[in-house]
Formats: C-alpha cells, structure tokens, sequence
C-alpha cells in the first residue's frame, strides 16, 4: 500500500498518516527465544519488552524523518531565547557546515518538546513509535525479519557519525513509508520509562508511566549493534541532557489539517 505524504504543522514537514488500528508491540517468547539461539542474544535483554501484546491507536500522523539541522534552525531563529545545541556556532547559531540534511543532535528532551510545541506537534508516545516502525505483522525491523547493514546507519556500517535522514530511504523504510526508524540516531519519545510497563492493562493509545526518571529512547543510532535497532527494543536515559546519538521526530493527531 503506497501512502502519501502530507504537510502539517508550522514547520512545514512532510508526515505520514498511520491508520487507525491495532498492531503487535513488543516482543514474543517465541521470537525472543529465536533471536537467542540464532544469535546468542540473551533473553533477559527482550525481558521488558515482554509480553507482547495487542494494542490500538487512533490514527494520526508521524514525521517522515527525525528532524533536521535546518528545520531545528528555523526553530531556534523563530525563539531567540532557546539556546542552539552545543556542537552549532554559538555567534550566529548555524549547524555543522553542510550539514543541513542531518538529524539534529545534542538535543534534550525539553529541547525536543519545545520544537514539538512549536510546530504544533508533540512527541510520539512509545506505542505510537514503534506501530509507525513495524507495521502490523510484528517485524523486528522495519523492512522485516532479517536486519540488513545496507538499510541503515548502525555500527555495522562503519560509518561512525550521522548521515543524511534520507540516505537509506526506500530500502530501510517502515510498513508506512517512515524514513530512519533503524539507526542513524536514537529518537526521544514522550514517555517516562518503566521496565513493567507492559506487564499492564493497556491496549489502547497507552499513554505512558505517569512519571519516572528516565525517558524513553527508541531507534537505535550509528554506534549501535543490530539487536538495539530493532522496532521493538526500548532504552531509556537521563532526559535533561542532550547527546551526540540522540534527535526526535514528531506526531500530531491533529488529522483535518
């Protein structure tokens, strides 16, 4: 099914609508076991992605790319109070020469959220994440079962930095036509992490942990080995900083726009 992109919110972005609907989040005793005896993956790693389970969203929409550099610095000239990342010019706030296609880094959570608030968007909840990563069927990553160095930028590929959020689009792209959800950078979502989270009742629009001391992490980056770019696996770290693996992407449900 091919799905169209559509431009929403003050940034301008080009998004794509995730169908209402249910899919399989997390991870299933049988694949955790598969994964363990093909590639000595210990089990204890899937252990709070475990069980897997049914879970239904309403329909809204997810940006196509992790946020750029250049559409980060659109942010920060429209609020001139917002401090400009660490690894930018700080006289005259410019991103890496060059470097205008590439995610933006060095961001944290509230840096990301005051984009989200900017645009009119928010940041995706984990459910949300990993339904517009792997479709329904339960895929490990987007493009399916077998991971594959050639569909993104992780550790594998040697690459050692960022590269474009566009250069493994098509071969590395979800179920729904959403770019870089393997690799390249770890992307903030909105929730506080939990460990047991999945061990409750939740099975529709899961709306997190109600707080926590760590945020959630999904995607995996360019330092990283293929377990952790898997669509279903889930780290976490101390929100209040920014790092050189980590941007974000948005959502909004707003879908009359």
């Amino acid at each position: 099914m091919a799905f169209e992109p559509i431009q929403i919110g003050r940034d301008g972005k080009r998004m794509m609508l995730i169908p209402a609907g249910w899919f399989l989040m997390g991870t299933s005793d049988a694949d955790a076991v598969e994964m363990q005896r093909e590639y000595g993956w210990r089990l204890k790693w899937f252990a709070d992605e475990m069980p897997q389970h049914r879970v239904d969203l309403a329909a809204y929409y997810i940006d196509e790319t992790p946020v750029t550099n250049a559409e980060y610095k659109r942010f920060l000239d429209a609020n001139p109070e917002h401090p400009a990342p660490p690894d930018w010019d700080p006289d005259d706030r410019t991103f890496p020469r060059e470097k205008d296609n590439y995610p933006v880094v060095f961001v944290s959570w509230g840096d990301a959220s005051a984009y989200a608030r900017w645009a009119r968007k928010r940041l995706p909840t984990e459910a949300e994440w990993e339904k517009a990563a792997r479709g329904t069927d339960g895929r490990r990553y987007p493009w399916g079962q077998e991971f594959d160095q050639g569909r993104c930028n992780t550790k594998m590929s040697d690459l050692r930095a960022t590269t474009s959020v566009r250069q493994y689009a098509q071969l590395g792209d979800s179920p729904y036509g959403v770019i870089d959800m393997a690799g390249n950078v770890w992307e903030w979502c909105a929730d506080w992490y939990d460990a047991e989270y999945y061990k409750r009742p939740f099975t529709f629009n899961p709306p997190g942990p109600e707080s926590g001391d760590w945020r959630v992490l999904r995607g995996g980056a360019w330092d990283i080995s293929p377990d952790y770019a898997r669509c279903a696996n889930r780290d976490y770290i101390v929100p209040d900083n920014g790092y050189a693996t980590v941007g974000f992407r948005c959502v909004s449900t707003n879908l009359n726009e």
